[in-house]
C-alpha cells in the first residue's frame, strides 16, 4: 500500500551515487524533501523527467525543498548518469536489499523488479503533503508538484 497524504514519510537510509549514506530524517527541522522514485538511470522518460527537475531546480531550492531521487540502479551507475546529465541534486541507490525502501513507499513493481515513478512532498516535520504514483510508461505532470511546492 502506498504512502498516503498526512501521514509519516518512512524514514530511511541509502547510499548516494558517491556511496554517501544519505537518511531521510537528517533533513527533518530543515528542508522539505521531493522524493522522486524511477524505474531506471538512462531510460527515456526517466531522463526527461529528471532533465525537467535539473533545469527548474531553483523551483524547488528557492522552496526550501531538497530534491532527492531512488532508483534500484547500482551507485556506480547513478554516478555516471548524474556526471553525464550533471544532475546536481542525490541519487540514492535501493539496489539491495532490492527494492526495500521502494516497497515501503508503496511503488515497487515486483514483477518487473523495479520502482513505480512515486513522487512523494514532505514537509520538515516529516509529513507527507503530496503523493502520486505513475505507472511505468507514464510521465509525471510536474506542475503539480510545484503547485505542492508553492502550497507548502
Amino acid at each position: 500500500m502506498a504512502v498516503e497524504v498526512g501521514s509519516k514519510a518512512p524514514d530511511f537510509t541509502l547510499n548516494d551515487y558517491n556511496k554517501q549514506p544519505v537518511t531521510l530524517s537528517g533533513f527533518q527541522g530543515e528542508k522539505n524533501v521531493l522524493l522522486v522514485f524511477y524505474p531506471f538511470a538512462f531510460s527515456g522518460i526517466c531522463q526527461g523527467e529528471l532533465c525537467q527537475v535539473r533545469d527548474e531546480l531553483a523551483t524547488y531550492s528557492d522552496g526550501n525543498v531538497q530534491v532527492v531521487g531512488v532508483s534500484v540502479d547500482t551507485p556506480f551507475s547513478l554516478k555516471a548518469w548524474a556526471d553525464q546529465q550533471g544532475y546536481q541534486f542525490p541519487l540514492l541507490s535501493d539496489f539491495w536489499p532490492h527494492g526495500e525502501v521502494a516497497k515501503t513507499y508503496g511503488v515497487f513493481n515486483e514483477a518487473a523488479g523495479l520502482a513505480n515513478r512515486g513522487t512523494f512532498l514532505i514537509d520538515t516535520t516529516g509529513t507527507v503533503r503530496y503523493a502520486e504514483i505513475n505507472q511505468p510508461g507514464e510521465a509525471r505532470d510536474q506542475d503539480a508538484w510545484k503547485k505542492a511546492v508553492a502550497a507548502l
